[in-house]
């Protein structure tokens, strides 16, 4: 009695892992045809038209919202991301989006100050506030007195989304909350990260 269970253990595991192993075997070709034809169609959902290395960038598009703002003339701010980096930097980047009936031009947005005049439209008049330290921080500028900023944001049709980056000098490594503050639209909190 006692063999004949053992036998009869044995011959179930013995057919069970014969079935486990064609399964496996079986799946593998089976499987990559199944797995080809998912990996098309979500390709094709998410670019339809697009080659696939259009796909295989999702970090063209930020996916992470510090703040949102809006202001003057229906414009909108998403900031997407601010960089604290190894050289004393903090590299704040976003979107601006025109969500009025008009073309948008920056002007307003380069700030009063006449040093910083030859960047045009852009965000030259941004400012970093760090409350708790009572600092603000100004735009970075080139030797020929352009911001290290976007510039050129001239004509942004109604619907259209512009990118833009700002750099300003980094506050101390203790602070990490700090106000974006652009002329004509409303301070927007944002947490600095280290990059």
């Amino acid at each position: 009695m006692r063999y004949g269970r053992r036998a009869t253990i044995a011959v179930a595991f013995a057919a069970g892992a014969a079935i486990t192993l064609a399964g496996c075997g079986g799946g593998g070709g089976g499987g990559d045809k199944a797995d080809n034809k998912p990996s098309t169609s979500a390709s094709a959902s998410k670019n339809p038209g697009s080659s696939g290395g259009d796909s295989a960038a999702p970090s063209a598009t930020p996916t992470q919202v510090l703040a949102q703002v809006k202001g003057d003339k229906n414009m909108e701010i998403t900031i997407n991301s601010a960089v604290r980096d190894s050289g004393g930097f903090v590299t704040v980047e976003g979107v601006a989006t025109n969500n009025g009936t008009e073309l948008f031009t920056a002007n307003d947005w380069a700030g009063n100050e006449t040093a910083l005049s030859a960047s045009g439209a852009s965000v030259a008049g941004a400012i970093l506030v760090d409350e708790a330290g009572k600092k603000r921080y100004y735009i970075l500028r080139d030797t020929d007195g352009r911001c290290l900023c976007t510039m050129g944001l001239v004509g942004i049709q109604p619907k259209e989304s512009r990118p833009f980056f700002a750099q300003f000098p980094a506050p101390p490594e203790a602070t990490t909350q700090v106000s974006f503050e652009l002329p004509t639209m409303p301070p927007a909190k944002i947490t600095i990260s280290e990059g």
